[in-house]
């Protein structure tokens, strides 16, 4: 285990002050109002205590077992995405080397090989799944299938490794570690999912796109994105090398992305008229549930961080 830069000591004693928060809320609930069943509450409570647990130990036990976590997780959101959505017998064995793509990518990012990282899936993969698929003769449903292959490893590898990347990344603010960018994309973006959830609660009148999330409205949507505006801007330099300034900006399109993502698997999810993805999470749904925002929060951030300050 590594000594735990004091900035991002801090940033895990404020996670588990607010997980402390949400506890203690939801027993407060519980007491005042005895006859309401919470077990979904609480199910989604206990599930954050284990997630963020198991995050920090793999964070913290050294970047390459960081990295391997997150190849995990790439893994468990590839197969989960596979089981949900219609695929050919024929097609096994093209998805065989899309989960080979898994180790690769993140073999890219432990040996600091961008050059590769940034290619491998939207190249060589892309190339790679549609010639295995013509070897095997089955031309029936060949776009369909070819199409869901090539989403499904952008979604769940490519998109998903950006994550593991900022860890590779030289470290610029020693007060946070390679920890510290994390821990920001991670919490910014959870943050944006409750601040939305919380503004539509309590304002929520104007549905956005009420066939896809009916749940979601302007104003849920527009509190979040203030909300997280704002906080990111004070956050950023603590954890990270943007400064305030940067770090709003960072807020602002975070906020957006991570809205997108959570209704682009809706979309999947109604298309496939299934409620959550998985039930390995309880009080959640599956991976997909979980990382629907961070698919699109990951690569962004990279990207505008590396752009400005590497």
């Amino acid at each position: 285990m590594i000594d735990i830069p004091l900035n991002s000591r801090y940033a895990i004693y404020a996670i588990f002050a607010l997980l402390l928060t949400a506890s203690a809320t939801r027993l407060w609930l519980q007491y005042r109002h005895p006859g309401k069943d919470y077990t979904e509450l609480r199910q989604r409570i206990q599930s954050w205590w284990w997630m963020i647990g198991i995050l920090l130990v793999m964070l913290l036990a050294s970047v390459t077992i960081a990295i391997a976590f997150f190849g995990f997780m790439s893994f468990l959101a590839l197969k989960e995405f596979f089981s949900i959505v219609p695929t050919r017998q024929a097609d096994r064995r093209v998805l065989f080397w899309a989960y080979v793509a898994i180790p690769l990518q993140y073999y890219w990012i432990a040996t600091d090989w961008y050059g590769m990282f940034i290619v491998f899936i939207p190249v060589y993969v892309f190339l790679l799944l549609p010639m295995r698929a013509v070897l095997i003769g089955e031309t029936q449903g060949f776009i369909q299938a070819l199409g869901t292959a090539h989403w499904a490893v952008m979604l769940c590898v490519f998109c998903l490794s950006h994550v593991a990347y900022l860890m590779a990344l030289p470290v610029q603010n020693a007060a946070a570690g390679y920890i510290g960018p994390v821990l920001y994309l991670l919490f910014i973006t959870q943050f944006n999912d409750v601040c939305q959830y919380i503004w539509g609660k309590l304002l929520g009148r104007h549905k956005i796109i009420p066939k896809v999330s009916p749940k979601k409205t302007w104003e849920g949507f527009i509190g979040g994105f203030l909300t997280v505006t704002l906080v990111s801007g004070f956050v950023a330099p603590w954890l990270t090398s943007l400064s305030r300034s940067e770090g709003f900006i960072a807020g602002a399109f975070l906020a957006v992305a991570g809205f997108i993502g959570d209704v682009v698997i809706s979309s999947v999810k109604r298309d496939l008229r299934i409620k959550d993805s998985g039930t390995l999470i309880p009080g959640h749904g599956g991976i997909l549930d979980r990382i629907d925002s961070l698919i699109y929060t990951a690569p962004l951030f990279f990207h505008y961080l590396r752009y400005l300050h590497y």
